[in-house]
């Protein structure tokens, strides 16, 4: 992998990681045009040691409220009276919701990392997760925040999450966001619970990876994957780590300013047209799956 493709799919990275088009069905058609097999355990590696910057901005971005609600589940821990604060439930909840990912991530790990990463598998995830989106964003009752997240709800948004791993093109923010619009969130709550949610799940994949592709790496700096199949270096991995992070701050600040007084049709529109071309290129040979 060369410099300049490492800063590419570190934009795409950074860009899409947070908002709901599913960034891990980007980078699956980035890096196919760029020619990589995006069926191959080393750039499915990559994939996952990136988002780790994406996910080390929305902890930067978010630093003070992580703190907080960190520090009110270890005082809960401890006092009664500390469990009555709403942040002791929230800490237990983004704990709880995050199971769900990680049980799905070990458990169908070959495929996830095999024929669910096809191209037909985006497209129609992309298209079939846009309705989903499409009715919870039309829900009108949206009046909770962040103060009455119960453990229920954690589990709710945690199950969705889940998904997103099996079918890329669902999107981890798509689906958690939705998850809370169903749940009756307000929008601006819905999404900073997304960030919540996602960052245990992120970090643990992210982690996983780069510590499974770290066990065989050469002396000359080479990730290799079982054996060296699918060879990416350390510094095009490092390069895209870096951009994807500054990238990603960005994003996740417009994307809060935008959710405050915009619904998610703009999104849900791209997604649509971007599967149907994802479609059209596979089914004419344009684009091989």
């Amino acid at each position: 992998m060369n410099w300049w493709q490492a800063v590419i799919l570190g934009i795409v990275e950074g860009i899409t990681e947070f908002l709901p088009v599913s960034s891990t069905g980007h980078l699956r058609i980035v890096e196919h045009l760029m020619g990589f097999k995006t069926q191959g355990v080393g750039i499915t590696a990559f994939t996952a040691v990136i988002q780790v910057g994406a996910i080390v901005a929305a902890i930067i971005y978010f630093w003070k409220d992580l703190v907080r609600i960190v520090v009110a589940w270890i005082r809960g821990l401890g006092s009664k009276e500390a469990r009555e604060d709403p942040d002791y439930t929230l800490g237990w909840g983004i704990i709880i919701g995050s199971i769900p990912v990680a049980v799905v991530g070990l458990i169908f790990k070959e495929a996830i990392e095999g024929p669910l990463s096809s191209i037909w598998v985006v497209s129609g995830a992309l298209i079939i997760w846009s309705l989903v989106m499409l009715v919870a964003d039309r829900r009108t009752d949206l009046h909770r925040g962040m103060k009455e997240v119960s453990l229920v709800d954690a589990v709710v948004i945690g199950c969705f999450q889940a998904l997103a791993p099996l079918f890329p093109g669902i999107s981890r923010s798509g689906a958690t966001i939705s998850a809370g619009l169903f749940r009756r969130f307000d929008r601006e709550t819905a999404t900073r619970l997304s960030f919540f949610m996602g960052i245990p799940a992120l970090v643990a994949a992210g982690v996983y990876e780069a510590v499974g592709s770290a066990s065989a790496i050469t002396d000359a700096g080479e990730i290799f994957i079982n054996g060296g199949s699918g060879a990416i270096g350390w510094g095009p991995t490092i390069i895209a780590t870096l951009v994807s992070l500054v990238v990603a701050y960005f994003s996740i600040a417009w994307l809060l300013r935008f959710v405050s007084s915009n619904k998610f049709t703009g999104f849900i529109v791209y997604r649509v047209i971007l599967g149907v071309v994802l479609l059209v290129l596979a089914i004419t040979g344009l684009m091989t799956v």
